[in-house]
Parts: structure tokens; sequence; C-alpha cells
């Protein structure tokens, strides 16, 4: 068997709104058709990341988050706190460096020095 990414899938208040979001940061557009209730990004290639509206607010914490390899750490901080992120950890170990992020409504994910 054989298995493949197709796409992340993010629970959400606002899909279009955090589609935006994470549109700016991946460098990537919006599907055509977005909405509040479901928007994607995709039809350009790639792993798509699906944003889907549900009644109910995030947990306390993510069991799951996406982690992105970043050439300069504390341009790609910077550029995606302007996006409307917010710095939750800065972290250091064994030679690893990343830092822990919330997009705007609390999903973490975290950007790693490369």
């Amino acid at each position: 068997m054989s298995v493949e990414l197709s796409a992340i899938t993010v629970d959400c208040a606002n899909a279009a709104k955090l589609a935006g979001f994470w549109a700016g940061v991946l460098g990537r557009g919006v599907d055509d058709g977005a909405s509040e209730e479901f928007a994607s990004i995709g039809a350009d290639g790639g792993p798509g990341w699906a944003f889907t509206r549900v009644p109910e607010p995030k947990g306390p914490k993510n069991r799951v988050h996406a982690d992105f390899a970043v050439a300069d750490l504390s341009a790609e901080v910077e550029r995606v706190v302007g996006l409307g992120a917010e710095v939750l950890a800065e972290r250091e170990e064994d030679g690893a460096r990343w830092t822990t992020l919330a997009d705007p409504e609390g999903n973490e994910f975290c950007l790693v020095a490369a």
C-alpha cells in the first residue's frame, strides 16, 4: 500500500480568513470560492491545505502541528508575526533552534532554523 499526503485540514472559526493567513505564510494563493465555511490552498500543486469552519473553539494544545524549515529564522519569525502569528516560545536544543508560534486562531506551528 502507498500513502501520499493529499491535504492538511485545519478546523477553524473563519475558513477564508485563516486560509488568507496561511497563504501568506506559504507564499501561495487561496483557491477560488473561499468562504467563511470552507477555503483551500493547493490548486497550484503540492500538498493542499483545507480550512473548515467548526462550531467549537480550539482546545488547549494541538496534538499535531507543522514544522517549517527556514533559512533565516529571525527574519521568518518577524514576517509571519507581521501576518498575524503570535510567538509562543523560542527554543534551542542539541544544536537545533526553533520558534513555536500560533496562527490567528491559536493553531500552533514551528519555524525551524535550517
